[in-house]
């Protein structure tokens, strides 16, 4: 079967070079290949495999205990089912390396979240092996049932269609809508729960208490919750043990109707260090693959990451004012809010991933009097748009949205870019939205922002190491909706939002076009500074605005809408993320593609002058 690739692979990009290897695995080009092995090899192809993505992601980073615990798993799904003609959807897709290895895209593997490389998700374009694009958490059994049913109606009783989900994303709402649905269905639908008791962070919640009980030996009853969504239910099972695994997926294909295999297994399998420390290797960066020790990297008089400055700062305010509360759905180590759960435990929350709990949870909170954080991905909080405008901005309850992971991420790709907040969120009466340029203007306003507002407010910080070696400074107090000059100059205004302004200086700086360059920090998209803008608008005919989010229904379309009530005549340009999804590779790399990095931005300059 010929593989359907979306991504070239660059020329400069060193491909896997399999011509001296011997073993199994360099002969595996399909799962029709490895459908032609005596099942008495397939240990030798697990152990090959599993090596095959520690060499791979020990220098080239990603996502690696959820793929080292599931290669028996993924081995014995492509041995017994049809694939591609039968469905397999993986959840997620941090667990899914295995799988794109064996579907065609080992020699090309290398590249993986890589510019111009293949995904580290699965991704529809990509390959037929796979069946939907993931990213995001607990949609695999929704899409694997939509497939179901369509093999019904085709009249294909014999498809296979299988969800591969963990024991953190079963426990989202979605999942719950998914299961609730199947179990009134006669689709052809197997969910296997990979239950490993982790997700990026540890697994928490009622039912992760429940599936623990599984794992220990509790036989469930029959009234058991799955049996009780009409489920047949099978296992705990041993998802290490290749052999069990290929008896029992072998006698669940001849079982019609929707079915539950719950399979017990270690995330970082075969990499000691990944075993002991399954938080730190969800994603560890490089590492030595031989013993798994992680690369040093020197980070003395680095800057602070944004999310710890967040975490700490949040910490230091809660010591004095115990109407601070935190929220966080299932990223506690991602958001920092780590920091507040140590020191606070019984007023920061991780709630799992259930980003429409968060949010209207914080919101219930608030309207008792706390003051709450709900520390969240950017790209997650679209999970919870409607909460955002039902649960908290109708009412106008002040909870606190602080976005972590705001624009371009880099190598996770177009799943996990935070570039849609400012579009998505800025029509939403009542909604504050500001944008940090550096840690201390991050500290002051969550400073400003527990001290009490009378409405919601998103603030919004990117990924990574922020521009201040010396971040810890005393607290202000922001004025609402202001924002400030940096740098006047003569011809041309620069309105930046956020950690843009860091681009923009360094555009500005040394050009033979300096003087003629006035730089604005905005602060704010939302309420906009009418009154520093009309200054603006009266001194200068050339505006150029500056954000690393969508331009379509961004900062920029706000200066523009707003530049057209004040009858501004002048010449106003965007600069942002285009109209496009922007796939994997770093942020500079991104940057450039979007026009927002800093030779790009000098040049947009040059042109307006």
């Amino acid at each position: 079967m010929k593989i359907q690739f979306f991504a070239s692979v660059p020329n400069s990009v060193c491909l896997c070079n399999f011509a001296g290897m011997s073993g199994i695995l360099k002969d595996i080009n399909s799962p029709d290949d490895l459908r032609k092995l005596n099942a008495d090899k397939l240990i030798q192809l697990a152990q090959e495999l599993r090596q095959f993505i520690i060499d791979i992601v020990a220098t080239k980073e990603g996502h690696l205990g959820a793929s080292l615990g599931v290669v028996e798993l993924t081995i014995a799904l492509h041995y017994i089912f049809d694939t591609p003609n039968d469905l397999l959807v993986w959840d997620v897709g941090h667990q899914a390396y295995g799988h794109k290895i064996l579907t065609g895209r080992r020699d090309i593997f290398e590249t993986n979240r890589q510019l111009g490389g293949i995904s580290g998700f699965p991704k529809r374009s990509e390959s037929v092996y796979d069946t939907f694009g993931v990213g995001h958490s607990s949609t695999s059994i929704s899409a694997a049932l939509g497939m179901a049913i369509a093999s019904k109606l085709k009249g294909e009783n014999k498809k296979q269609h299988i969800a591969v989900i963990g024991d953190a994303s079963i426990a989202s709402g979605m999942a719950f809508e998914g299961l609730n649905h199947a179990g009134v269905t006669n689709a052809n639908l197997l969910v296997i729960l990979n239950d490993n008791a982790i997700g990026i962070d540890p697994s928490v919640g009622a039912l992760k208490e429940y599936l623990t009980k599984a794992r220990v030996g509790y036989k469930p009853s029959r009234d058991n919750i799955i049996e009780a969504l009409n489920f047949k239910y099978y296992g705990p099972v041993d998802g290490h043990d290749l052999q069990g695994l290929l008896e029992v997926l072998e006698q669940m294909k001849e079982i019609d109707g929707p079915k539950f295999l719950h399979v017990i297994t270690k995330k970082g399998k075969g990499l000691k260090k990944a075993e002991e420390d399954q938080v730190k290797y969800h994603a560890p960066g490089k590492f030595e693959p031989s013993t798994g020790e992680l690369l040093k990297y020197d980070t003395d008089g680095l800057p602070l990451k944004y999310q710890d400055v967040f975490g700490l700062s949040l910490v230091e305010l809660a010591e004095k004012n115990e109407k601070i509360i935190g929220i966080t759905p299932a990223m506690p180590t991602g958001s920092s809010l780590k920091f507040m759960m140590e020191a606070f435990p019984d007023r920061a929350f991780d709630v799992g991933i259930a980003e429409q709990h968060a949010v209207t949870l914080s919101a219930g909170l608030a309207t008792q009097g706390f003051t709450v954080f709900c520390a969240i991905y950017s790209t997650f909080l679209q999970r919870a748009y409607d909460q955002l405008i039902h649960d908290v901005a109708i009412q106008n309850i002040p909870v606190i949205f602080c976005l972590d992971r705001a624009g371009l991420v880099g190598e996770d790709g177009a799943t996990h870019h935070g570039v849609f907040d400012i579009a998505y969120s800025r029509a939403i009466p009542n909604l504050i939205i500001a944008a940090p340029r550096n840690e201390v203007e991050l500290r002051n306003l969550i400073y400003t922002a527990q001290l009490g507002l009378d409405a919601p407010i998103i603030i919004r910080y990117p990924r990574g190491r922020g521009v201040l070696k010396e971040w810890r400074q005393d607290f202000q107090q922001v004025k609402i909706g202001k924002g400030e000059i940096l740098k006047e100059g003569e011809e041309l205004a620069v309105l930046s939002i956020g950690n843009m302004a860091k681009n923009v200086e360094a555009a500005i700086q040394g050009s033979e076009f300096e003087n003629k360059i006035a730089h604005y920090d905005m602060k704010f998209v939302k309420p906009l500074d009418e009154e520093l803008l009309i200054e603006i608008f009266r001194k200068y005919k050339k505006i150029l605005t500056v954000e690393d989010g969508v331009k379509k229904g961004g900062f920029g379309s706000a200066i523009l809408e707003f530049a057209a009530t004040a009858g501004f005549k002048g010449d106003i340009q965007i600069s942002g993320v285009p109209d496009s999804f922007i796939e994997q590779g770093s942020v500079d790399q991104l940057q450039e593609i979007s026009g927002i990095h800093v030779e790009g931005l000098r040049q947009k300059m040059k042109s307006m002058i």
